[in-house]
């Protein structure tokens, strides 16, 4: 591909955050080309992957929860296609032409694709919740059309909640900082972070705490109980009850748990660094790259966790 002078070539035209120095920046350039076609390529075979599972294995729809991962590995899947953006425009000479409508775009896109990620696993906590604290009356609560109503409202919210930035009002993120003029001319806001913090990364993120909390402070409840049964009747009918009991429904809530943290623990840099640099605190451009591409990992991190946690 000729990659040093293609990148040499577009040097001009897009931002390279981690270059120290003159002599350096084309090798920089190319890492950072590396690492955005590695994660491009990562992302979407992995989600295509997922989503080939669930088309070939009908048994999995019988998972409420199933709505909402599907529903993740297509987001996560545009997020691998919207990356092609960025990739092609370091492995090809960019004309600059409408480069401020272009990564005004790519970054609405990456934020609303993320956001629905965020709200899915919010949402599953909930799903997970109602499964184990009203067993009897779940199926009724939770109906497929219910989900589905979910899911689009899930969709409309994460379209609405970063369209103001479209209006001058803030930056969505740091996804289209490759570009030059996203860089260096779109500036984040403090009101617009606190803004975007305040109705999704917060409210998301309490609603984990909680449900999880009050799910393995139940599971953890039911096995004393058990444990309880077996020690003053030990028979094979209270053995029978301990396995059909609620252990499937605390592995299931700690598979969730697993995919959950790790999208938290990919996460959290990029929104701490997102609040220091909208606040004026702190401005880096390496970590500002490293931050992104590393939340946008979890992308593909979600695909690792679903074949290493569940053989289902």
């Amino acid at each position: 591909l000729n990659m040093s002078s293609s990148v040499m070539n577009v040097s001009e035209h897009l931002s390279c955050p981690l270059g120290f120095g003159h002599y350096n920046a084309v090798d920089i350039c190319i890492l950072e080309t590396v690492v955005i076609v590695l994660l491009t390529f990562l992302i979407i075979a992995g989600n295509l992957t997922v989503i080939f599972v669930f088309h070939c294995a009908p048994l999995l729809h019988h998972y409420t929860t199933s709505y909402f991962i599907q529903t993740m590995a297509y987001a996560d899947l545009f997020v691998g296609v919207s990356c092609l953006v960025p990739t092609l425009s370091l492995l090809h000479y960019s004309t600059g032409v409408h480069e401020s409508l272009t990564c005004q775009v790519f970054g609405y896109i990456i934020s609303v694709l993320k956001s629905v990620s965020m709200a899915c696993l919010a949402c599953i906590s909930v799903d997970r919740y109602l499964a184990i604290t009203k067993p009897l009356s779940y199926n009724q609560l939770v109906t497929p059309c219910r989900l589905r109503i979910c899911i689009i409202l899930i969709w409309i919210y994460s379209c609405l909640i970063f369209l103001p930035s479209f209006f001058g009002w803030g930056k969505p993120g740091y996804h289209g900082d490759i570009f030059e003029w996203c860089a260096t001319s779109w500036l984040t806001n403090a009101y617009f972070t606190g803004f975007i913090v305040c109705l999704l990364y917060a409210p998301a993120a309490f609603v984990i705490c909680f449900t999880y909390f009050h799910i393995f402070k139940i599971c953890r409840q039911h096995t004393k109980e058990i444990n309880d049964r077996r020690a003053r009747f030990p028979s094979h009918e209270v053995d029978a009850a301990g396995e059909t009991g609620h252990s499937p429904d605390r592995r299931y809530a700690m598979v969730l748990f697993r995919i959950t943290s790790v999208f938290y623990m990919l996460w959290l840099p990029y929104i701490i660094y997102f609040l220091l640099e909208s606040s004026r605190v702190l401005e880096n451009p390496a970590l500002s790259f490293l931050t992104t591409w590393l939340a946008i990992s979890n992308s593909f991190c979600n695909c690792v966790i679903y074949s290493l946690s569940n053989s289902v």
